[in-house]
């Protein structure tokens, strides 16, 4: 719920809360060789009993950032004294604290005091300690992304050039390419750019490198069989003038995926004794057993947990823009939006036979996520290839690889490894496709996990294979309806033309994926905690929005909570999309009524739906645009406030890009313990039980300025917003299950 929170007002204005930078626990094992960070120890015999942990500047470095109390050092020079403490610790003292960061990078005050004990060190020198560790894991790896970002724009800049040169020397009409032969490279000052621009500079390099290949194309003079052979010669030429890719034989990386492809398909094909189903959960169990001696895989788990599991469904699609889309990196990411925080790909290793992609192999890397900033998330960096089988069936498959270039290891660079996983699609030839998806992971086990995931996250059901399958279906049949022109609408304004109908369901997609991303435990984001009025831990973030059109300007404040429900996932997830009952958890509505005003279907199943409901006030002039997500994994309720002639344009079939949004959403998921018929019946509605974990997140734009601070009104108002929802929800499900 977007809502506007400004500090002109004299009454209004508070001290400004200092941000907190956070790193995601994944980043703790990707400098492991960065070596231990000495710092300055209190010398002044004095302890500091004080374990709280204090919000932490992100600006420049302070005495404290250093480990040095600043009451102390204002003492040293009142009193003369010269001569510099440099008492660094031991090292079994930061042997022990890089322990505990490993597993805690915010140990809260009970871990400190116990840390502080044990090693006879102040809490305030740990805190100090772990302060200064953080800052440098961020430092490091900021530099990596902006390494690699950097060497992804050199490359395109000289593509960008060769295709210049090329159509200066075709056939081409006067004047017409003129405005492709333009210079467009930018000064570019390494040393001052950011981030977020060099990834605009890179999306603007490869769309003229997109509208380059367009005009060479269009004007290049015709091949004869003469000048293809000569030109499959030229490009054999260049691929032997470059062997390695990122410090990998280009060979052993095809080697990695014909591997990866052909265990793919024995994982994909096998039955028993290779896969064994669970009497009680149903599900397929990898036989490891038989696995390391049928593919002759030697155990190299070491001390990590197998996830394997395995699914088959069918989905709307046409097989070649499946595969397409797979080997596609923002068409891939654009069918998982709610698993895929970030993805790119790092280079295209062989890019197939002819235009099918038949062969393809690219290294890639992808930030794979859960809708909570609780879960860490798995960063792998896999290379990616795909094969045609037959006419009929293609095969998709991913593997980790441990090393990437000289200085970056991706075996530390994650927690998780990807063993030879991805999916077997065949054509069926009715417009659908079958696919049999494989998913084989080896993680370490996460340490100090919240009780109420841990059932889910140790049974492997998050990034397991029937998540992706049911992601896949739900992606493919939006596809269908968003493409479809005779379904049926409930619709009381009139609605009917397919123009409008498509900017409705494009501007509720752009919404859903807006929460996906704000959501997240990726390591773009900044979480501190702050306990709510129900007793919950509220993870709050903010952000500067600058340039996104889609999103208001100004500082925005993200809240996300999670809770355990005792309610099935269905039953909590009908009650989220009740119009009628929507008055008893929605505190914006202040006991207020809605009216429905139009229902748009996007899937066979009745929740899978984007509605427009009216507040019922003669004052009001806003609408809630709700989009709606269910499949047999997860389900999600995404909401915003939206102004009523806007939307009205945007109904009419105009283009919804001028409505800015922040949208609230909901994120419910099976609590991961077995469900058990409570009778004997083949009726999957009678099996459905056990709880539900229930994540909220809302958004409010703190101030239009981009200069502004989040202050504790900001954090005081969203804070009663997550706890008020939270015992609204509870309050009205009590008993519901029963």
């Amino acid at each position: 719920m977007a809502v506007v929170m400004s500090d002109n007002h004299a009454s209004r204005r508070l001290k400004t809360l200092p941000s907190s930078p956070a790193l995601s626990l994944t980043l703790a094992g990707v400098f492991e060789n960065a070596g231990p960070m000495d710092v300055e120890a209190d010398t002044t015999g004095r302890r500091d009993d004080s374990c709280s942990d204090n919000s932490e500047p992100a600006g420049s470095r302070s005495a404290e950032d250093l480990g040095v109390d600043p009451d102390d050092e204002d003492e040293d020079k009142l009193q003369g004294n010269t001569k510099k403490r440099k008492n660094r610790h031991t090292s079994e003292q930061i042997r022990e604290m890089e322990m505990l960061f490993k597993e805690s990078p915010h140990p809260d005050e009970k871990q400190r005091q116990q840390l502080s004990e044990k090693l006879g060190l102040s809490c305030k020198q740990i805190k100090f300690w772990f302060q200064n560790r953080r800052t440098q894991i961020k430092a490091i790896h900021e530099r990596h992304e902006n390494a690699l970002l950097k060497g992804e724009m050199e490359k395109l800049r000289e593509e960008n050039q060769a295709m210049r040169e090329m159509i200066s020397k075709s056939s081409c009409p006067k004047g017409c390419c003129s405005a492709s032969t333009n210079s467009l490279d930018p000064v570019f000052n390494t040393s001052d750019q950011q981030q977020q621009q060099l990834v605009t500079e890179i999306a603007r390099l490869k769309a003229e490198v997109e509208r380059l290949r367009t005009a060479l194309d269009k004007y290049a003079p015709a091949e004869t069989e003469n000048s293809k052979e000569e030109g499959g010669i030229e490009r054999g030429r260049n691929l032997e003038k470059s062997k390695s890719i990122l410090g990998l034989e280009k060979g052993r990386v095809m080697l990695i995926g014909k591997r990866a492809i052909e265990e793919v398909v024995k994982m994909g094909d096998s039955e028993e004794p290779l896969w064994v189903r669970s009497v009680e959960t149903g599900r397929e169990l990898l036989n490891y057993d038989v696995y390391r001696k049928e593919l002759a895989v030697g155990n190299e788990r070491g001390k990590r947990e197998v996830e394997a599991s395995r699914e088959t469904g069918v989905v709307f699609a046409d097989l070649h823009r499946l595969v397409q889309s797979f080997m596609d990196v923002v068409q891939w990411k654009e069918m998982f939006p709610s698993m895929i925080s970030k993805a790119s790909t790092m280079e295209v290793v062989f890019n197939g036979d002819g235009n099918n992609r038949d062969g393809a192999v690219q290294l890639m890397f992808a930030e794979l996520q859960m809708l909570t900033p609780t879960i860490p998330p798995r960063e792998i960096f896999f290379v990616r290839s795909c094969k045609q089988l037959s006419p009929g069936k293609w095969v998709v498959a991913d593997v980790s690889i441990d090393k990437v270039g000289d200085h970056l290891d991706s075996s530390s660079a994650s927690r998780c490894r990807k063993r030879p996983s991805g999916c077997i699609i065949q054509d069926t030839s009715d417009g659908h496709c079958k696919v049999t998806w494989v998913e084989h992971w080896e993680c370490h086990k996460i340490i100090g996990l919240h009780t109420i995931y841990r059932t889910i996250v140790n049974s492997g059901l998050i990034f397991g294979a029937t998540h992706w399958m049911s992601t896949l279906q739900m992606h493919c049949e939006w596809q269908v309806f968003f493409m479809a022109t005779n379904v049926p609408m409930k619709d009381s304004t009139g609605i009917t033309t397919v123009g409008g109908r498509k900017s409705v369901l494009r501007l509720a997609q752009r919404m859903t994926s807006s929460i996906y991303q704000a959501i997240g435990a990726s390591s773009s984001h900044t979480w501190t905690k702050v306990q709510s009025k129900i007793g919950e831990t509220i993870r709050i973030a903010s952000r500067k929005n600058l340039k996104n059109p889609h999103e208001p300007t100004g500082l925005i404040l993200c809240a996300v909570a999670s809770v355990w429900l005792p309610v099935s996932p269905k039953i909590l997830f009908e009650f989220l999309i009740d119009e009628a009952r929507r008055p008893e958890w929605d505190v914006m509505l202040s006991g207020g009524q809605v009216e429905m005003l139009a229902n748009f279907a996007k899937g066979q199943n009745r929740g899978n739906a984007v509605t427009i409901q009216a507040i019922k006030s003669d004052e009001s002039n806003k609408w809630i645009l709700q989009d709606s997500l269910t499949n047999e994994y997860e389900s999600t309720v995404v909401y915003a406030e939206v102004d009523m002639n806007s939307m009205k344009s945007v109904m009419a079939g105009f283009d919804s890009g001028n409505i800015t949004t922040l949208p609230t959403g909901f994120s419910i998921l099976p609590d991961g313990h077995p469900t058990r018929p409570l009778v004997i019946s083949s009726s999957k509605e009678e099996r459905e039980t056990g709880g539900s974990l229930l994540t909220v997140a809302s958004q409010i734009l703190v101030s239009p300025s981009p200069t502004a601070e989040t202050t504790s009104q900001s954090v005081e108002y969203v804070n009663n917003i997550i706890s008020h929802t939270l015992e609204n929800i509870k309050a009205s499900l009590q008993g519901e299950d029963d």
